[in-house]
């Protein structure tokens, strides 16, 4: 199978941001991904707050809740993205935030329903790991409304995580990948990518930026 881009997912604590090339060329470009950014409103937008907004019953209007791509209809099914930030923003208790900072947290069980933290019984709560496979579920769909000849899960794909995750959360992170569809990728550590980018952005100037 040829692979049409190499694509890199930035799994954010705060944002997710994606950014392909098609391999063997110069040009990396970054991923507009399409999210809700207000009731009814949709734009492409360069990063994807990680976050899921739980709404309650007859919060949300079914209408206002349109994606370009089909989605779960039920009522009470999470919002993630910018309008999702907004909305908890007005109501904290229904946000779920910082997935990936709770992927290392050895002090809980990650694979359990836990967020939002603190959140009263009658709103409904999911583990980091599947609020983590939202968040790529989300990117891999918005991939497949642009690039429908060229499926996320058949590109060669790199996730980036922290250097301080450990075995355990590393295995957390390719979960949250398989859950989302995207099976093989390759876990690249962030200073590592930091460090690509650079080589990247002064390649034709390496001697000068070494001299010393």
């Amino acid at each position: 199978m040829k692979r049409q881009y190499i694509v890199g997912i930035d799994l954010g604590t705060s944002n997710t941001v994606v950014a392909y090339a098609a391999p063997g060329k110069q040009q990396v470009r970054l991923f507009a991904i399409e999210q809700l950014v207000g009731p009814g409103q949709v734009a492409a937008r360069p990063m994807l707050p990680s976050v899921r907004y739980h709404p309650a019953i007859g919060e949300i209007n079914p209408g206002d809740r349109q994606l370009p791509w089909s989605v779960s209809e039920g009522e009470t099914s999470p919002i993630t993205g910018q309008l999702a930030l907004d909305l908890g923003a007005q109501v904290p208790g229904r946000l779920v935030a910082s997935a990936k900072s709770w992927l290392s947290h050895a002090a809980v069980d990650r694979l359990a329903p836990i967020l939002p933290w603190g959140a009263d019984d009658t709103v409904h709560k999911v583990s980091p790991v599947v609020a983590s496979a939202s968040y790529l579920a989300h990117v891999r769909a918005a991939w497949l409304h642009r690039f429908p000849q060229a499926p996320l899960e058949q590109q060669q794909l790199v996730l980036t995580v922290p250097a301080s995750f450990d075995e355990g959360a590393r295995a957390l992170t390719l979960a949250a990948a398989r859950q989302a569809g995207l099976a093989n990728l390759r876990l690249l550590e962030e200073p590592q990518a930091a460090f690509y980018d650079w080589l990247f952005r002064h390649q034709q100037r390496l001697a000068d930026e070494l001299a010393a």
